[in-house]
């Protein structure tokens, strides 16, 4: 994959009449300080999609007790990260927020009660991408959180129950990383993936391609890669979202399809 086929790939999606969604494996907060093959590729996206009339980012750092769904007119721009150069403490994301948009997003879902949520703000797996993919900061962004207390089928059906926004121009976004072992960090593999890592990259890639849907969503069934790659599951549901909203005429792109540091994926998916 090269930057020119996701640009190509991406555009023509300017012509459809549903927004196309999109799951980042965002990384290390680094990656906001980087000009690297990844953040080359958020910005790819940025200037190759359509413009969204608003974004809603379903983050791996923002899981609640019941689902929540940011409602301030200016979010705040959280640091929720430790020991990182002061740098990155002093960026900001100024993105205007949308409260009408967010009690809309509460109406439109009756499979569950959503409430608005006025404290959280943008976390760094929201604002580290978009300040690549629109760094003018001028579309309106929300959050919606992950109930760490629901199945995966639940955040899976959560997903398909916004399908009416992409008519709207709403850009659903997943962040979080489809392999994510913070414990088997290993420093020396900058580029590289441990054996079962790999192993669960190219299995999870194969389901998304096959429709794989079941299998992704019992996702805990599936074995020791598996396991390993997915210790706790709020870096992999935000994807479960992105493929709730997936239908039957659309498409996928994988890009970014890297391991790093041995037990993390890079691995993004656009959908349209």
């Amino acid at each position: 994959m090269t930057l020119q086929d996701l640009a190509t790939w991406a555009g023509r999606l300017k012509t459809t009449p549903k927004m196309p969604i999109l799951f980042l494996g965002h990384g290390s907060p680094m990656n906001a300080l980087s000009n690297n093959e990844f953040t080359k590729s958020w910005q790819t996206l940025g200037t190759s999609l359509p413009k969204p009339t608003a974004i809603l980012s379903i983050s791996a750092h923002w899981e609640t007790l019941g689902t929540e769904v940011t409602a301030m007119k200016k979010p705040r721009t959280i640091y929720d990260f430790y020991n990182f150069p002061e740098k990155l403490y002093q960026m900001e994301y100024p993105a205007p927020g949308d409260p009408e948009l967010a009690r809309e997003i509460c109406d439109l879902v009756d499979m569950t009660t959503l409430e608005l949520d006025h404290a959280w703000g943008l976390d760094h797996g929201t604002w580290c991408v978009l300040k690549f993919l629109y760094p003018d900061a001028d579309i309106p962004v929300l959050q919606l959180s992950l109930d760490k207390l629901r199945s995966p089928q639940y955040h899976y059906d959560l997903g398909r129950a916004l399908s009416k926004l992409r008519e709207r121009g709403v850009l659903i976004m997943g962040s979080g990383n489809i392999v994510h072992n913070l414990r088997m960090l290993d420093r020396n593999l900058p580029h590289e993936g441990f054996e079962w890592a790999d192993e669960a990259k190219a299995r999870m890639v194969e389901m998304i391609k096959m429709h794989d849907h079941r299998s992704l969503i019992d996702f805990e069934n599936q074995g020791e890669a598996f396991r390993l790659a997915i210790p706790t599951d709020e870096h992999f549901l935000p994807l479960l979202y992105i493929l709730g909203l997936e239908t039957k005429e659309d498409e996928h792109f994988i890009f970014n399809d890297k391991s790093v540091t041995g037990s993390l994926a890079m691995t993004s998916v656009l959908i349209g």
